[in-house]
């Protein structure tokens, strides 16, 4: 097994790259963000198992600011779609490991 010190400290992932039609744009950005927003909700889940009282409310206001991003980015794909208009997308994840 190789050590820490043998493994890459950055990595990036090059995750969406491309021209695409809006109904494609589209499936792909609400792809994403239920990912992240269901991610969230899990998160919110484990840390209130058991305690109803805690409002979990740094991952409450991450879930809603990843929700509104969807309804603005349904607007804009709406848009592009009745122009007529193909979406370049480009998107790249950036991984560093902490010291």
């Amino acid at each position: 097994m190789e050590t820490l010190e043998k493994i890459k400290k950055k990595q990036k992932i090059n995750l969406i790259e491309g021209c695409y039609s809006a109904n494609e744009a589209s499936d792909i950005i609400n792809s994403v963000l239920n990912v992240k927003i269901n991610f969230h909700k899990l998160q919110r889940l484990s840390i209130t198992e058991g305690n109803e009282n805690d409002k979990c409310e740094m991952d409450n206001g991450r879930i809603k600011e990843l929700m509104n991003e969807k309804e603005i980015a349904k607007s804009f794909f709406e848009h592009a779609r009745l122009q007529g208009k193909k979406l370049k997308m480009t998107s790249t994840i950036q991984i560093e490991i902490l010291d």
